[in-house]
């Protein structure tokens, strides 16, 4: 029996949503393992200010209901046709999806071993993940090694596809319970913001007094139209970040925070290189939820008098 366009597309796509729910779902599991159990060695210095689990979530809530459907419509064709299941192009893509399954299992042990021997510290996290990617690699491979030898049927793959839809269910829930919620994180994201603007503003203050010795009595001092600098505002209200000059080198910054910061966010990423964003006494950007001040003194021996 020949493929038709039809056959062609439908078993590449039921393949590509495979793929691409798999490779989803191990990134969101190893994003929340990275987050419950955080590998002391590789600690993320920048934090969680933004969610990064909202891409693979976003990938399953599209990609799994299209995968059911597409192999629905693949099921319904074998029904009415069985010859379809001798296609030369279901055949092919069930045996690559076999050796790439094989290939990331035997990979899997191979890699824990390796670990082992090598003397590295094997850590829970780095354990669940390859649990992890071996359940779903080894789920895969049960599946199609099944279904190529006919042995699945409707039932079975009601089932299957239940036991599927409530594992990705319990992920996403569990996601949203480490993380928080898209409101929660879009307060996080304008944090993240603020935070990065006082940064920005710490450094032109800094690059002010290196020039004068001084800094300046209002923000609003530091807008220049040839650098084109200007002073950002809040992002989510549009008000101005409130500032008071102290003294000829000190300063505080403030800003309506919208949720208190964690070990986890209380910094976020640098606007400006690190070593420029460094240099202050006391520095930090941990903050309340509501309004939030930072002093801050200019250390002249990291931040010279520049002499012209």
């Amino acid at each position: 029996m020949k493929t038709s366009p039809k056959d062609f597309f439908l078993h590449l796509g039921v393949m590509v949503a495979l793929y691409a729910g798999a490779g989803a779902i191990i990134n969101l599991i190893f994003t929340i393992i990275d987050y419950v159990f955080p590998n002391p060695l590789s600690y993320d210095y920048y934090g969680y200010y933004t969610s990064p689990i909202s891409w693979p979530v976003a990938i399953l809530i599209i990609v799994f209901p299209l995968y059911i459907f597409l192999s629905w419509l693949l099921n319904k064709d074998y029904r009415t046709t069985p010859e379809k299941r001798t296609l030369g192009i279901r055949k092919w893509l069930i045996y690559i999806t076999l050796f790439v399954s094989g290939a990331v299992i035997a990979g899997d042990l191979i890699f824990l071993l390796y670990r082992f021997l090598s003397g590295e510290i094997v850590t829970i996290g780095f354990i669940l993940k390859v649990l992890a990617t071996f359940i779903v690699a080894g789920a895969i491979f049960s599946y199609y090694i099944s279904d190529l030898r006919d042995k699945t049927r409707a039932n079975r793959n009601k089932i299957y596809s239940i036991v599927l839809g409530v594992v990705i269910l319990g992920l996403m829930i569990w996601g949203f319970t480490v993380f928080g919620s898209p409101a929660h994180q879009r307060m996080l994201r304008v944090d993240s913001q603020r935070v990065s603007d006082l940064q920005g503003i710490q450094w032109q203050l800094a690059n002010y007094w290196q020039q004068k010795q001084s800094i300046p009595s209002a923000l609003t001092d530091l807008n220049d139209p040839i650098s084109s600098y200007m002073v950002p505002m809040d992002p989510e209200t549009g008000e101005a970040y409130a500032y008071r000059k102290t003294g000829d080198s000190t300063f505080g910054l403030c800003a309506n925070c919208s949720l208190e910061s964690t070990d986890q966010n209380s910094n976020a990423s640098f606007a400006y290189p690190k070593e420029l964003a460094m240099g202050m006494e006391n520095e930090n950007w941990k903050h309340e939820a509501g309004r939030s001040c930072f002093e801050r003194t200019i250390d002249p021996e990291r931040y010279p008098p520049v002499r012209i």
